[in-house]
């Protein structure tokens, strides 16, 4: 495989790690509904996701497999983080607040930031997928293995400004205080089942 077409499997396994529906996702997907530091968020976002990749090409992947206690610190912080956001959410839906087109006002530019870069990073199960995974997989490529990462990181990109452009689209079609109910109530279930899921389950 010449070097060039190494993007196109890049994109595609990177795509497929990062579709699914998970606390990351719903956090960008609820900002873009807010439209409020939609760009920042897409940006963090993607180049977080994107310089885990290429860490994880270059080799990083290995090198936390062998220190199991990183997991572990990273497990505990990411489930107090999104059982405190999902009683966030649960408290939003009790007390919902008709969103304007503006999206809530309540909420900084720093806070929104901060929360993008938890999301991204505490969550053990990103470097196993993105670190470790994708760092194996591209690896597989030899001399190409850059490209694939090049591809894998353009996914990245891609999805995040994607879901979050897109959710702010539907942001005039959406704020009525039931929706903004039923949003925050399944992204509480959301942040509370993959704190259950981090808390029990085993990583690896």
């Amino acid at each position: 495989m010449s070097d060039v077409t190494a993007v196109v499997p890049g994109l595609l396994t990177g795509l497929s790690l990062i579709a699914a529906i998970g606390a990351q996702n719903a956090f960008v997907i609820r900002q873009g509904l807010t439209r409020r530091f939609v760009f920042e968020v897409a940006l963090v976002s993607s180049v977080l996701d994107a310089t885990l990749i290429l860490l994880g090409v270059a080799g990083l992947g290995v090198l936390i497999s062998s220190v199991p206690i990183l997991f572990e610190v990273i497990r505990w912080f990411g489930v107090a983080y999104l059982v405190w956001f999902g009683i966030g959410s649960i408290r939003r839906a009790i007390n919902p607040e008709t969103m304007s087109l503006d999206g809530d006002t309540a909420a900084t530019r720093r806070t929104i930031v901060l929360s993008t870069v938890t999301f991204s990073l505490l969550n053990p199960h990103v470097y196993l997928d993105t670190v470790v995974f994708l760092g194996s997989v591209a690896n597989q490529f030899a001399d190409s293995r850059w490209w694939f990462a090049l591809g894998a990181c353009l996914a990245s990109f891609v999805w995040f400004f994607s879901i979050a452009y897109g959710a702010r689209s539907l942001a005039p079609y959406v704020t009525s205080v039931r929706f903004w109910q039923v949003l925050d109530s399944f992204i509480a279930l959301t942040m509370f089942t993959i704190a259950g899921v981090l808390a029990f389950a085993p990583l690896g």
